[in-house]
């Protein structure tokens, strides 16, 4: 089942990948990306097939990125917050994404996206997010957007513990995603379409905390943003 919906995952969003070529972006993105806390300014500065209107949230937004470090977002996409995670922390700092899209399509993309911005400190790493290659102890921050609730429920905790190994001491974490505030029903939770989503995926909040908790995390802050999907 893991394996399964790992392969689906990489094929729905390879896809999506593939398609930005060819499909004009129109303003639908924009409004997604400025209703999820992304700013004009933020957007206008990044290249056209940058934001794909796939993310819940703006992790480098309250993740107080210091000029000279190392970041690292989870489940890059096309690179829209490795981009601007990368001029925050300077030339002197590195933003590095991690993607497993199947035949690196949404690498590839994110890849020329860089190119395109002239962004020189950061770069792509194939890889699933439960085990990365990357040493012990790199990462001053480590950022995700709409991705670990793509993870399935038995690999989660390994996604946690990872990120533990992978942040210096004293790092950081700012995730964005999508939480249940009670069980869903197996209508939605065995819904293919709704878990490409990032719906039928998602943890409740407690459990949430509980990952983080296990990973070793301290200082713990759930920000509700008060939107309801009314599933």
């Amino acid at each position: 089942m893991s394996s399964d919906t790992y392969n689906l995952v990489q094929s729905r969003y390879g896809d999506i990948a593939r398609q930005s070529y060819t499909i004009q972006q129109d303003e639908k993105e924009e409004q997604i990306a400025r209703a999820f806390g992304y700013s004009a300014e933020d957007l206008s500065s990044l290249p056209e097939k940058t934001d794909l209107g796939l993310s819940c949230g703006n992790p480098v937004g309250f993740a107080n990125m210091k000029e000279g470090e190392t970041i690292l977002d989870l489940g890059s996409g096309s690179g829209i917050d490795v981009l601007l995670a990368a001029r925050k922390v300077g030339v002197n700092g590195q933003a590095i994404g991690v993607d497993m899209t199947k035949k690196r399509r949404m690498i590839e993309l994110a890849e020329k996206n860089m190119q395109k911005a002239g962004v020189s400190n950061a770069k792509f790493i194939e890889a699933t997010i439960n085990s990365m290659p990357l040493p012990d102890s790199s990462i001053d921050c480590i950022i995700s957007n709409c991705v670990i609730n793509l993870v399935p429920a038995i690999d989660k905790p390994a996604v946690f513990k990872e990120i533990a190994r992978l942040l210096k001491p004293g790092g950081r974490v700012a995730i964005s995603d999508i939480l249940a505030r009670k069980p869903l029903p197996d209508h939605i939770t065995k819904n293919k379409a709704l878990y490409f989503g990032c719906v039928a995926g998602t943890s409740e909040i407690v459990r949430y905390e509980e990952y983080l908790e296990q990973g070793g995390f301290e200082g713990l802050l759930v920000v509700d943003a008060k939107s309801d999907l009314n599933l």
